[in-house]
């Protein structure tokens, strides 16, 4: 067996776990809400916080784990979540989420992000590199399938200090593994990328690493794809982390729905999503991505603004919601990469997709305040829902607009 598989397992564990560990907050929101009288926007803040540093993370790891390494980046971020995670504990202030879930962890779960994905996809795949990036992608679902639940369920029988202790411990134990089995390219141990036929040519490594993110973003802004890329994955957070993620459980809660049945209904999407992206992976290496875009947000379009009315039915309806949008909730990301990678090239492409990257979590961090707003401000989330129904459709037909071809100064 390649040993790109083992670094891809080491990578999809870590990947899991940042998923997990930034999206416990939505489990949290309740709770929080009841102990210490914080309103639904308040608490929002704090996860539009967490999702701008999540985001804002993602270019500037690329850089880093180019001067640093894989392994040094993956174990410095999951220190950061334990120790963070650990501190919440003692939380007894809006200040103090805002700080700790808010910067501290949105930052570290940031630096062992999506992003990582395609770095590690670029170096040790020649071919399957869609696959790979799909199955890479699928971390991010079931990281929800496997935290979501568990965590909704200790909350509601021990309290939400358990929930992010176990955060914490989880977080500790998984870098003796990074440490062990993590490698940085296949050179290293004398092996070509996953079928190549000869080695890549070395990237030289020159200069400040956080200014090379903004070299990149300043000769990237330049470029029309660029900005449809970012729009497209501005859309694409906004309508899954900032409107569905963060608010799924406590619009669940305004109906009647237990917040452990609420978690387990978003599980339910995780399951899916490893299906979809993983096909999409496989669709991505075969059929047009902008295709593969526009019937992605197409559907995730219809479905959420079916949502709000679903809510107020039976369970059943909200299964067949949870399949049909958990098909497609990360779907976007290998079409994405791909196009990525044809418009600014091997080199540039890990650094450009950490900002479109940026751009998916800004999204995500407007939906995530503005859903928690429009609640406080009329009672329900039906236009936060809605509205992200609209923008997904607008999406699909942006994301027909792409190229597939490099630009000159990057071909």
């Amino acid at each position: 067996m390649h040993y790109g598989w083992v670094v891809v397992a080491v990578t999809f564990l870590v990947l899991l776990a940042a998923a997990g560990f930034r999206s416990t907050v939505g489990v949290f929101v309740v709770p929080l809400q009841d102990e210490f009288g914080w309103g639904r926007d308040q608490i929002a803040g704090a996860i539009a916080i967490n999702l701008v540093c999540y985001g804002l993370a993602a270019p500037f790891a690329a850089a880093f784990v180019e001067r640093m390494g894989v392994r040094r980046v993956m174990t410095a971020g999951l220190l950061a979540v334990g120790g963070g995670a650990a501190l919440t504990v003692l939380m007894t202030s809006l200040w103090q989420l805002n700080v700790i879930w808010g910067i501290v962890i949105g930052t570290a779960t940031g630096a062992i992000s999506i992003p990582l994905s395609a770095i590690v996809a670029t170096r040790w795949f020649e071919s399957r590199r869609g696959l790979v990036t799909g199955l890479l992608t699928a971390s991010f679902a079931a990281g929800n399938l496997i935290f979501l639940p568990l965590l909704a369920w200790i909350t509601d029988t021990h309290g939400w200090r358990w929930a992010a202790g176990i955060v914490a411990i989880t977080a500790v134990a998984i870098i003796p593994l990074v440490l062990t089995l993590m490698r940085e390219r296949p050179g290293d141990i004398g092996l070509l990328p996953y079928g190549a036929d000869h080695a890549p040519a070395p990237v030289p490594q020159a200069g400040n690493p956080f200014a090379t993110p903004f070299h990149v973003l300043r000769d990237a802004i330049r470029v029309r794809d660029f900005w449809l890329l970012a729009g497209t994955f501005f859309v694409c957070g906004w309508t899954t982390n900032g409107a569905v993620q963060s608010h799924f459980i406590p619009a669940a809660h305004d109906h009647a729905i237990p917040q452990v049945t609420a978690a387990s209904l978003l599980a339910v999407i995780g399951v899916f999503d490893i299906v979809g992206s993983t096909t999409s992976g496989w669709l991505t290496d075969r059929v047009d991505p902008r295709r593969l875009l526009f019937v992605y947000y197409s559907l995730r379009g219809t479905s959420l603004a079916a949502l709000p009315f679903l809510l107020d039915g039976a369970n059943t309806p909200l299964v067949a919601f949870a399949v049909i949008y958990g098909l497609d909730w990360v779907a976007t990301v290998p079409p994405t990469i791909a196009l990525t990678h044809a418009a600014f090239g091997r080199d540039r492409a890990p650094v450009v997709f950490g900002w479109v990257f940026c751009a998916h979590m800004l999204g995500g961090a407007m939906a995530a305040w503005l859903a928690g707003a429009l609640r406080e401000a009329f009672g329900d989330y039906l236009i936060a829902f809605t509205g992200a129904g609209a923008l997904a459709l607008l999406a699909g037909f942006a994301s027909l607009g792409i190229a597939r071809t490099p630009r000159p100064s990057y071909a």
